[in-house]
């Protein structure tokens, strides 16, 4: 008999940065159950826009994904949007920021945080 592998996608995956960023910001806050809320929003440049917030609080339709010790929730009207994208953090000139990778986007601006499906 051969074994089926089975593969449950993530929403949403981070990078190390990210998962960094998350942790040193719950330890400022001193406060373990924080979670990094990743939505979308109309608006932007583009059409739809990501935003970021953190919370205690996770609603019954939330997704959350656990990555080491930081868990990321997605509300089931962001999920289509988000399915399969990476949230990373950069610090650069521009100054710093979460910002999403996402495959789903056909078009997105050149701030980053607006796109296009």
């Amino acid at each position: 008999m051969s074994s089926v592998e089975q593969f449950t996608p993530t929403v949403v995956s981070l990078t190390e940065r990210a998962v960094h960023k998350v942790r040193s910001l719950k330890e400022e806050e001193d406060n373990e159950e924080l979670k990094l809320r990743v939505f979308v929003t109309g608006g932007g440049c583009s059409g739809f826009q990501y935003g970021f917030t953190f919370d205690e609080l996770v609603a019954d339709d939330d997704t959350a994904v656990a990555i080491e010790d930081v868990t990321v929730l997605v509300d089931p009207l962001s999920y289509q949007y988000l399915a399969g994208a990476e949230v990373d953090y950069e610090e650069g000139l521009e100054g710093s920021r979460f910002l999403v990778k996402n495959p789903n986007a056909s078009t997105t601006c050149g701030c980053g945080s607006s796109f296009s499906i």
